[in-house]
């Protein structure tokens, strides 16, 4: 099995030996989490993937890691350390290549995805650099508005896919942000998936289950490489 080194501490579950042509999911936690949170669901992911669930490199507390810190201001809006999540999306598409490079896996197989922070890491990578992914799996997420303006140009979406889903009654980031983040999407020449599901800021088994469909039909469609 192949030794990965990477630039950020991580979980593996190795796709099914003898995979001809396995992809890739990249897993993302919250913040205040750590990689041990989504690694459980690797197990359950297609025997084609090979699976990474990553540590964000920001330490809040002891096995409590952000991709960035905020504060919230008095109007309740959230005001990020921009300088720390561009640092660490540069280290997540940094990390895909050489993974990639070291697993023989072609962008066009990579899926970046997450829930809550993670999964608005994962939005914005797809969002600004489409040619390193195929996908981003996004839970219970948020667009960032700082990262509008650098949307790649529509004509680099054909082709690639966008999983969106959310509790209906999330108390953490309200399901409006999802049909934000939806509507944007609708803008561009992807195929856009997923829904609002029964719970709150968690994945509840009804919401995993649709994802796991998504992924394998995503993984075996008559286009994938």
């Amino acid at each position: 099995m192949t030794q990965l080194h990477l630039p950020l501490k991580f979980l593996e579950h190795s796709a099914r030996p003898g995979t001809a042509e396995p992809w890739l999911l990249v897993l993302m936690h919250g913040v205040g989490s750590n990689e041990q949170d989504l690694f459980g669901l690797a197990r359950m992911m297609p025997p084609h993937f090979h699976v990474l669930s990553l540590r964000a490199p920001y330490v809040l507390s002891p096995d409590a890691y952000a991709w960035f810190e905020f504060q919230f201001l008095p109007n309740g809006e959230r005001l990020i350390n921009e300088e720390q999540e561009r640092e660490s999306r540069f280290l997540i598409g940094e990390m895909i290549a050489s993974a990639g490079q070291q697993l023989g896996v072609p962008p066009e197989r990579v899926i970046v995805g997450g829930f809550s922070q993670g999964g608005i890491m994962a939005l914005s990578l797809l969002l600004t650099k489409p040619e390193t992914v195929r996908a981003a799996m996004v839970w219970h997420s948020r667009l960032l508005s700082q990262v509008v303006p650098h949307v790649a140009p529509a004509d680099a979406f054909e082709g690639k896919a966008l999983w969106v889903s959310h509790g209906s009654s999330d108390n953490v980031i309200p399901p409006s942000a999802a049909e934000v983040t939806r509507e944007l999407a609708r803008t561009l020449p992807l195929t856009l998936s997923g829904g609002d599901f029964p719970g709150a800021h968690e994945i509840r088994p009804a919401e995993l289950q649709a994802t796991l469909a998504w992924l394998q039909a995503l993984s075996a469609s008559p286009d994938a490489p």
